[in-house]
């Protein structure tokens, strides 16, 4: 007797709670899951991955250690593979290669494994199945740690970029960045390992992507139709300069003051109003390091101490010479005491061992100009005025051996000040104009607090002389390097590649290209 069922009759489907393993019973070699032999064949992938970012490490390193699974069961593989494929397909709009992040060999796999399209040799289902598992993680640790943390890891790049010194057992570089940021380490490895494994991919993958609205911004012009091919390189740099995680930002503070080496120019921000001048700054082989800091006081007729590189390139041939140090201003300390030396005692060799220290008088005339900003750091660079004030008037503005000279450098003091009072604003302008080098001369006080920029002053106050100013709250500095960054008017502005920076990147970025 036959048993019929209506049309209109829902009929349970026998196949509901049907999985991968079902197939082993139809002894189909090709179609027979074995996890033993997936990983035989992981551990093959792993043999002839050839790849050696430290990223790609830890998917080697994860399986090594025969991790679990994370997107393969009996079931096959879920929507955790097709979320993580769709925000992989769009590197291509990020100016990658999706090659580099196994988006056709996971298409490909995902394709044959859920059209049970399987045979003896490429397409063995353990074979599909152990590809995916490594190309999903593979590709997830990829992207994800890429888009979090960027794909280049500056601070390992330029510290490593110029050699300082050498010998046959060791190798110093020079510093050049030295910006506070988050890295990628074993805890973000556990946490995106998790993710997975706990079916949180979707969200995941959005909380690691950039937060800084002008990457987006530098996003849709890289795939505005009319952004013409020489310009993607440059747009791909300062993506990745987006990507960086900083741990402070300039929008984080009211107040603060921020260095764009390659446009030559620096912005004092505080809240809506900007005070804007041009600076000088390193050259190419004395390079500003790139920093963040806190401004916290201003030095006014600063003594300058000439770096142990200037002694020996500019001033140890004329060791002896009175009158070349006299017409400099330069005088002589003991390095090791402090105490003062004539000029005629100190030797060549004494000066070349690193025995003295040649110091310049502070005021007119001064390297450092009447003014200098400190700031802590670790290269010995400071923002100052300067005695060469021609060097604003050129294009090229990388003159000095590192550090930045600031175009406007008395409103630059009156912008740190938090109480712009009008006797403190007086002294400092006061102290900038002062000739210092009548200290002890005769002396006649003023009544007033002010002083006008055409007047001449010929004789000392000491009562309005300022030698140092604390900067109180201290002011947050940004030393920084983007070759397109927004003006004043949120317009971007694109600038030159001053120090070879782009060319940098752009070269390990090409792993992913």
């Amino acid at each position: 007797m036959a048993l019929m069922a209506s049309c209109r009759e829902k009929v349970e489907n026998p196949d509901k709670a049907l999985t991968m393993e079902a197939f082993s019973s139809l002894r189909i070699p090709s179609y027979v899951m074995n996890s033993h032999a997936i990983r035989r064949q992981v551990r093959k992938l792993i043999e002839n991955d050839k790849d050696s970012m430290w990223v790609d490490f830890q998917t080697k390193r994860y399986y090594q250690r025969k991790g679990n699974f994370l997107w393969i069961d009996r079931y096959g593989v879920d929507q955790r593979a097709d979320t993580l494929l769709r925000y992989i397909r769009q590197v291509g709009e990020m100016g990658f290669r999706k090659d580099q992040f196994c988006v056709h060999a996971i298409e490909t796999d995902l394709h044959h494994l859920r059209t049970l399209d399987f045979n003896d040799s490429t397409f063995h289902v353990n074979r599909v199945l152990a590809r995916l598992e490594y190309h999903l993680t593979k590709a997830y640790l990829r992207y994800a740690t890429g888009q979090r943390f960027g794909y280049v890891n500056p601070k390992l790049v330029f510290n490593r970029l110029e050699v300082k010194d050498s010998d046959s057992t060791h190798v110093s570089y020079r510093g050049l960045f030295d910006i506070p940021m988050d890295h990628p380490g074993s805890h973000f490895m556990q946490v995106a390992f998790q993710k997975v494994s706990h079916d949180s991919v979707a969200e995941f993958l959005r909380e690691i992507q950039p937060e800084s609205p002008l990457y987006y911004r530098l996003l849709r012009r890289l795939n505005n139709p009319t952004t013409p091919a020489s310009e993607r390189p440059r747009l791909l740099c300062n993506m990745e300069r987006c990507r960086w995680r900083l741990h402070d930002y300039p929008q984080m503070h009211r107040k603060y003051v921020f260095v764009n080496i390659p446009s030559f120019h620096l912005y004092a921000v505080d809240e809506d109003s900007v005070l804007s001048m041009r600076i000088g700054c390193g050259t190419f082989e004395t390079k500003t390091p790139l920093l963040t800091s806190k401004i916290k006081r201003m030095d006014i007729n600063p003594q300058w101490i000439v770096p142990q590189s200037i002694v020996e390139k500019s001033i140890l041939r004329h060791a002896g010479n009175s009158s070349y140090f006299n017409s400099h201003r330069f005088f002589i300390r003991e390095r090791s005491t402090g105490k003062k030396v004539e000029v005629w005692r100190a030797s060549y060799q004494g000066l070349k061992n690193r025995e003295y220290l040649v110091i310049q008088e502070g005021g007119e005339g001064n390297a450092l100009g009447r003014i200098i900003f400190r700031f802590d750091n670790s290269f010995s660079v400071f923002l100052h005025d300067t005695s060469s004030r021609d060097v604003f008037q050129r294009t090229d503005r990388g003159v000095s051996h590192g550090c930045v000279r600031v175009e406007k450098p008395f409103d630059l003091a009156v912008f740190l000040l938090e109480k712009k009072d009008r006797e403190t604003i007086g002294k400092i302008k006061y102290s900038m104009l002062a000739d210092v080098s009548k200290i002890g001369e005769g002396e006649r006080k003023r009544p007033d607090g002010d002083v006008t920029d055409e007047e001449e002053v010929d004789t000392l106050d000491r009562s309005r002389l300022i030698g140092t100013l604390k900067v109180e709250p201290k002011v947050p500095l940004f030393i920084t390097y983007y070759t397109i960054y927004p003006d004043q008017k949120g317009h971007l502005r694109e600038y030159g590649d001053v120090y070879g920076y782009d060319r940098v990147i752009y070269q390990y970025l090409r792993n992913y290209r």
